[in-house]
């Protein structure tokens, strides 16, 4: 009998593009966003679906029967499935994406040793600016990427097993120094600098992200909630966040800006938050979780790029 691939794909829209591609091998849809909310290092174990459960219930109103079927379920898959010679990781560039791909490989490297990895990520097209998202690329543009896939070695494996042991910890200071270590993940450095740079500012006590955001209202003309989601989705950089998450930062940062006459503007507090004269850490703080960090629980200085523990 052959033996065929497995497809780990991260996202039900992916999936679909990929199945078009009609290519040998099995499918299995990863359905999480692990980069948001608490996580314990043994993925799909009863104490990781019982927090993930409570945070995803809490935080989005996802029930805990979704959960079983959307994600519980896809994740047996993979240990069921012993008649795959090598496993196709195909996630994005951004950093949603690339927590759950550490969580990928962490989970099979555990319950299936020595099977070889490829990773299909999003590159830069000829002549764009900007990534395109596979979900987004013809299916031409798809199967160039496929055939064009990169063979992961031992060393990333071993790095990507580190950083999810490191993203579940309580010190994501540890995480920040492998920020320079070299990886066939050619966007990994970028998406940890990211996560980092979600702890709030020393200064302000937003973060990198919301300051975009409060950015955006100030220089560009937004008329309603729309069209402000919109601009937040489409300039976010390596977040990769999905309008429900999108949603609750808009929410979180509504004391900040106001809906005047068919316009969104920055109130008062907006002004000063972005101008650096006042921190508003205290009115922000809530119990987020990135990962085994508590997000209040540390500061980000953007002056020298370091993380001080609270």
């Amino acid at each position: 009998m052959d033996k065929k691939p497995l497809h780990i794909i991260n996202g039900d829209s992916l999936a679909e593009s990929v199945a078009d591609l009609d290519l040998p091998g099995q499918q299995v849809v990863w359905r999480e966003m692990l980069c948001e909310g608490p996580t314990v290092q043994e993925v799909g174990s009863a104490e990781f679906v019982k927090i993930r459960k409570k945070f995803l219930n809490t935080y989005y109103g996802i029930s805990g029967e979704d959960y079983q079927n959307e994600f519980v379920s896809e994740v047996k898959k993979l240990k069921k499935i012993e008649d795959y010679d090598h496993i196709i990781l195909w996630f994005e560039f951004d950093l949603f994406c690339h927590i759950n791909v550490l969580a990928t490989i962490s989970y099979i490297t555990e319950h299936k040793k020595d099977v070889p990895f490829y990773l299909v990520c999003s590159k830069k097209l000829k002549g764009d600016e900007k990534l395109t998202p596979l979900s987004q690329l013809s299916e031409k543009q798809l199967l160039n990427h496929y055939n064009n896939k990169i063979l992961l070695i031992e060393n990333d494996l071993e790095v990507a097993n580190l950083m999810w042991e490191m993203y579940c910890s309580d010190n994501p200071l540890l995480l920040k120094r492998q920020i320079k270590t070299n990886t066939n993940f050619e966007y990994l450095s970028s998406c940890i600098r990211a996560h980092i740079e979600r702890f709030p500012n020393s200064v302000t006590g937003i973060n990198s992200l919301e300051r975009n955001i409060l950015r955006l209202i100030r220089e560009r003309d937004i008329h309603n909630y729309t069209q402000l989601m919109g601009y937040a989705l489409e300039y976010q950089g390596y977040y990769g966040y999905s309008d429900a998450q999108m949603k609750r930062i808009l929410e979180k940062l509504s004391i900040f800006y106001a809906a005047e006459e068919n316009q969104i503007k920055l109130t008062e507090k907006g002004h000063l938050i972005l101008d650096g004269k006042k921190n508003f850490y205290r009115e922000l703080k809530n119990e987020d979780v990135f990962g085994g960090a508590k997000m209040y629980d540390f500061l980000y200085d953007p002056e020298v790029h370091q993380l001080l523990k609270l």
